[in-house]
């Protein structure tokens, strides 16, 4: 007997490289940093702190004499990034996602590990922020990604169980979050979150193309 796949009721996007893809901003110019000073940053390592808070610390691989100057050098280093995510779009075919879902009928909620100072100003640059009705940010939780709490919150906002919920996230870290809640989750990687180990059996994408593709990969069916 085949028993049909079931539809979920909302989709919890991660937002730092999932929705925007902030994340390759960031590490390409903490990678000139470190190139300039004669070091190499290895995405590796960068990796670590991907999606999460205090799990990699690139001061650290710096000289001392950078160190001494840490707050001048992140002031500067902070505009430059600021800049960069200023003039970059949206993650392509996120907007259609999107479109599609509102269209479909799903609610929409956002679970990051940013703050939600840091979201706003990009959502409402992009105008998307009413567009989630739920946003459950860093300051909501005791633990950030990889622990599950931001994906329970969000799935108790909704007043929704977690498995008919689906998570889209780009980074190791947020995806464990996700299963640590028991919401299904698909993987849609960025530059530099694509060569992390994400477990096998792991729904992934490459790219975003349309609602139908991002449930199929998880095993939901699309609603009618």
């Amino acid at each position: 007997m085949t028993h049909a796949r079931p539809t979920p009721k909302a989709l919890i996007f991660d937002f730092d490289g999932t929705i925007l893809d902030t994340e390759t901003h960031e590490f390409r110019r903490w990678e000139a940093l470190y190139s300039q000073h004669g070091r190499t940053l290895a995405l590796s390592d960068w990796q670590q702190g991907i999606g999460t808070w205090d799990a990699f610390d690139p001061w650290l691989g710096l000289p001392e004499a950078v160190q001494a100057r840490q707050a001048e050098v992140q002031a500067e280093l902070r505009g430059l990034i600021h800049a960069d995510i200023e003039a970059a779009e949206l993650r392509p075919g996120v907007r259609v996602v999107l479109e599609e879902a509102r269209a479909a009928g799903l609610r929409l909620a956002l679970a990051t590990s940013s703050d939600r100072e840091w979201v706003t100003r990009w959502l409402s640059q992009h105008g998307l922020l009413t567009w989630f009705e739920v946003t459950a940010t860093r300051g909501d939780v005791a633990r950030v990604k990889p622990d599950p709490e931001l994906y329970a919150l969000a799935a108790q906002r909704l007043n929704l169980r977690p498995e008919d919920c689906l998570a889209v996230e780009d980074s190791f870290n947020g995806a464990t979050a996700a299963l640590a809640a028991g919401v299904r989750v698909v993987v849609v990687p960025n530059e530099v979150t694509a060569s992390q180990p994400f477990g096998p059996n792991w729904p992934r994408l490459e790219a975003f193309t349309t609602l139908g593709a991002l449930l199929e990969s998880a095993g939901f069916a699309a609603p009618v």
